[in-house]
């Protein structure tokens, strides 16, 4: 998705300038401030299409000067068919080479925090602190569970909190990351705990937002309030309706 929302934002930025290009003094009723202000608008919008991507560190000298090429009617070594197409092939490339440096730096962090006082870790390597353990009533993965959590990059910075929005959440514990489905079951009504989820057990090489990038390792405090045992019945009607 955010690979052909760059291309949209790289087309609406060419247009821009290329009416700019053909149209030196302002349309009739458009002032040069509005031309000026427009102008940034597209700054900003294209540079934010691009932080946090895998394009975020291209070469803007490279990209002025094509622009400036293009919209003087020169060829390149790309074309409008063939650009978007290259575009896609290093975006894949860079992406699996972010894999790789998030996944060195998380066997680090992991490495180092499992020897910190009451980290727990398990078999398919989630980590965990149990705060509070709650009380016998623990779910099972089919089970719908009721929470309040908080949920951090290794950096800590916040990218979701259901405190911060005032209301619990309920989901159903299989419908989840793997790091959630396991990590809930070691705990009880009432009990809090804190999970370090590595990548392969959260959302992998998915992208989540400017606030969740791919290869990400989650951080979660989390409440679990209430266990609903899953009722296969009930889990019958509800796939009717």
């Amino acid at each position: 998705m955010k690979f052909f929302k760059t291309i949209a934002v790289c087309a609406l930025s060419a247009m821009i300038l290329a009416s700019c290009q053909s149209n030196p003094k302002p349309l009739p009723g458009i002032t040069q401030g509005e031309v000026d202000s427009v102008s940034v608008a597209v700054g900003v919008a294209f540079a934010n299409m691009l932080k946090g991507s895998q394009l975020d560190n291209i070469n803007l000298g490279k990209v002025m000067s094509t622009i400036k090429t293009v919209l003087k009617g020169d060829t390149t070594i790309f074309n409008e068919q063939n650009a978007p197409m290259y575009i896609q092939q290093y975006m894949m490339k860079a992406n699996e080479a972010l894999g790789v440096l998030k996944a060195e730096e998380e066997e680090k962090f992991l490495e180092e925090n499992k020897t910190k006082e009451g980290v727990k870790v398990t078999d398919s390597g989630l980590q965990y602190i149990i705060e509070v353990p709650g009380n016998e009533v623990k779910p099972g993965p089919q089970d719908t569970v009721e929470v309040n959590y908080r949920g951090c990059l290794l950096d800590g910075k916040q990218f979701d909190s259901s405190y911060d929005r005032g209301e619990t959440i309920k989901f159903p514990l299989n419908g989840v990351i793997p790091g959630w489905t396991e990590g809930l079951q070691l705990i009880g009504e009432g009990g809090k705990e804190k999970l370090w989820i590595p990548f392969n057990l959260g959302y992998g090489g998915r992208d989540m937002g400017p606030d969740l990038p791919a290869y990400s390792t989650l951080v979660f405090d989390v409440e679990l309030i209430k266990v609903f045992p899953y009722v296969e019945k009930e889990a019958k009607d509800a796939k009717k309706k």
